[in-house]
C-alpha cells in the first residue's frame, strides 16, 4: 500500500502542479525520505531504476537545499532521451538545466563503502549530459529536506550524450563544461567540482542511502554524477547545448 506522502507527490506529478508541504504524512528525516522515494519509484514501474541522480555536490547548494551532504534521486528510464533531443516546455514545471559528467555503469556496485577506485572500475561509458530538474516546489524551507530527497530532488528527466572515446585516458577532474541557453553562455565548471572527482561522487552514491534502499547500483545503469553549473531555469522553449572540453557535445530543444 503506497503511503500518503508517496500518493501526494505521484498526485502533483500528474497534474503538474508544484508540491506542496506534506504535514504529518512527511518524512522524518533523510531515511524516511528515501523510502518514499522507492515507493514512488515503485508506483511508476521503475525499479530496477534506469539510473540515479546525484544534487547538491557543492557546499552552497547543501547550505541552500539544508542538507550535510549531497543527495539522490532515482532516474526513471522514460525520462532518458539521447542527444540530439527535443521535448514539449509545457509537459514541465518551471523547468531548469543543469551541465552534468554523466556515466553508464558496467559492473554492479553493491550497497556499502566504495572507494574511488571500486567505482571507476564498474564504470563502462562516461559522457557529456544535461540534467532537466524542475523548481516544483512554492517554499522549500516549509517542504523540507526529506520530502525533497522522496521527490527525487528536483529531478525530471535527463539527456545522454555519446560515449567519450579512450575515457580513461583523460583527467575527468580537470574536464571543463560550459552550457549555453538559448545561445548564450550561461555557466562552466569543471569535473573537480563534483565532490572533488567524479568518480569520488560515484563512490559516494554507491555509499548511500540511495543505494542502499535500491538494492545497489547495477550494470547498464546511467548515473548523472551533478552539475558543474547552478541550475539554470528557463522561462519557454529555447534551445539548451552542454560541452566538455574532452567528453563532447550534447543537445537539447524546448519546443
Amino acid at each position: 500500500m503506497t503511503s500518503p506522502a508517496a500518493t501526494a507527490i505521484l498526485a502533483a506529478r500528474r497534474a503538474r502542479l508544484n508540491l506542496a508541504p506534506l504535514g504529518t504524512h512527511a518524512p522524518h528525516d533523510a531515511a524516511g525520505g528515501y523510502a518514499v522515494q522507492r515507493e514512488v519509484a515503485q508506483a511508476m514501474g521503475a525499479i530496477p531504476p534506469a539510473g540515479f541522480k546525484i544534487g547538491a555536490t557543492t557546499k552552497q547548494m547543501q547550505a541552500y537545499l539544508g542538507l550535510a551532504g549531497p543527495a539522490a534521486g532515482f532516474v526513471p528510464a522514460s525520462g532518458l532521451h539521447t542527444t540530439p533531443a527535443q521535448v514539449r516546455f509545457a509537459d514541465f514545471v518551471a523547468p531548469g538545466v543543469e551541465c552534468e559528467v554523466g556515466l553508464r555503469l558496467g559492473a554492479d556496485l553493491p550497497p556499502g563503502p566504495c572507494t574511488q577506485d571500486q567505482a571507476r572500475d564498474a564504470v563502462a561509458e562516461v559522457f557529456a549530459a544535461i540534467e532537466i530538474v524542475e523548481k516544483r516546489y512554492d517554499d522549500l524551507a516549509a517542504l523540507g529536506t526529506p520530502t525533497l530527497i522522496a521527490d527525487q530532488v528536483f529531478h525530471a528527466a535527463g539527456v545522454l550524450g555519446v560515449p567519450a572515446v579512450n575515457w580513461r585516458d583523460l583527467d575527468l577532474g580537470a574536464t571543463r563544461g560550459r552550457m549555453h541557453v538559448g545561445g548564450a553562455l550561461r555557466g562552466e565548471g569543471v569535473g573537480a567540482d563534483l565532490l572533488g572527482h567524479p568518480f569520488a561522487a560515484l563512490a559516494w552514491l554507491a555509499a548511500s542511502p540511495a543505494a542502499a534502499v535500491f538494492g545497489g547500483l547495477r550494470a547498464g545503469q546511467v548515473v548523472f554524477l551533478g552539475s558543474v553549473t547552478p541550475p539554470i531555469w528557463i522561462a519557454g522553449p529555447t534551445e539548451v547545448e552542454v560541452e566538455f572540453d574532452t567528453l563532447g557535445r550534447v543537445s537539447l530543444h524546448f519546443v
